[in-house]
């Protein structure tokens, strides 16, 4: 799993939780003040998941209101970027000119060099949510590119905000299939689909890095494949043609990954097949219709390449897997 650092206030007297949850997240966001009516018996929980220059803490805390001032902003600047995705409970920001709530459905952004208060959670629900760190230095974006981009209600249910929020959300909840040499890969697919929301956002793709925007458009259409495998329509030229590019430079894109656009699509379905063959839940559907419901509509052509990714046939493969208990 990811390296990370955990913090739970039960685990210090009640006393001393407000200001280590603090002095915590001078070290992984900035210095700020916190006010909370919460703090003689303060609750909290966070994870700090390293992936180099980035990282990802889910957390969940009580009401609390996060204030940057200029004089903190003076003493200690990070020169970093801050994003918020409110899980449940909301989050008000309050910016010099401006104020805005963020909920389950928004990305909030956050300027370590430019003051803020945020109030987190209300009385009745504690607020629960996943924060991204980046580096400025990071993203193609000026510092008057910044200063708009904080502005902004960024949405976690369309285009890469929709992928950035599916990337997070499956960190906050588990790390188990990745390694620690994983972390600065991951960070770097969070930079490139940070630089393509804020760019798309702002409507400068001009200035998005030509690599950041291959891997964050080959990433855009990994996620469409991921949700039409039991289309059998799904061909190169039907993902070229939703994604308004042409089936060569589609080609193109999938030149610096480890398979073609087919092979790709194909070892995904085999590998949702495969799941389903060693579920128990699923023991008594029949391998052909498994096949079908991952874009096999032939059961000799699943099984043909069934063998040939696995090296036995879908219905020995079941068996097995069903005598040793859940596979992964």
């Amino acid at each position: 799993m990811l390296n990370e650092k955990v913090f739970r206030s039960d685990d210090l007297p009640a006393a001393d939780r407000f200001d280590c949850w603090r002095e915590l997240l001078a070290q992984t966001h900035a210095p700020m003040e916190l006010l909370s009516d919460h703090r003689a018996d303060f609750q909290a929980s966070q994870r700090v998941l390293d992936l180099g220059a980035v990282s990802v803490w889910p957390t969940t805390f009580q009401p609390v209101c996060f204030r940057r001032t200029p004089k903190l902003i003076r003493q200690s600047d990070p020169e970093g970027l801050h994003l918020s995705l409110p899980l449940s409970g909301p989050l008000r920001a309050a910016r010099t000119d401006d104020k805005a709530v963020y909920g389950p459905n928004t990305l909030c952004v956050v300027d370590t060099s430019r003051p803020i208060d945020v109030h987190g959670g209300d009385d009745s629900h504690p607020h629960q949510g996943v924060g991204l760190e980046v580096p400025k230095a990071l993203l193609p974006l000026s510092q008057n590119q910044v200063d708009k981009v904080t502005g902004l209600r960024l949405s976690a249910q369309e285009g890469y905000g929709t992928l950035l929020t599916q990337l997070l959300t499956q960190l906050a909840n588990s790390t188990g299939s990745y390694r620690p040499s994983d972390g600065p890969r991951l960070g770097t697919v969070i930079v490139d689909l940070l630089s393509a929301l804020f760019t798309q956002a702002l409507e400068i793709d001009g200035s998005l890095p030509q690599e950041s925007h291959r891997r964050a458009l080959v990433l855009r259409i990994q996620a469409f494949v991921q949700r039409h495998l039991h289309d059998t329509r799904l061909t190169p030229s039907m993902i070229a043609a939703a994604h308004h590019i042409s089936t060569s430079y589609l080609h193109r894109l999938f030149e610096g990954e480890a398979d073609t656009v087919a092979a790709w699509i194909r070892h995904q379905r085999l590998e949702r097949a495969r799941r389903d063959l060693a579920d128990p839940a699923l023991r008594t559907t029949p391998v052909y219709l498994i096949a079908a419901r991952w874009g096999f509509p032939r059961a000799a052509d699943f099984t043909r390449a069934f063998r040939t990714a696995y090296g036995v046939p879908p219905r020995d493969y079941r068996t097995a897997a069903q005598q040793a208990g859940p596979q992964g």
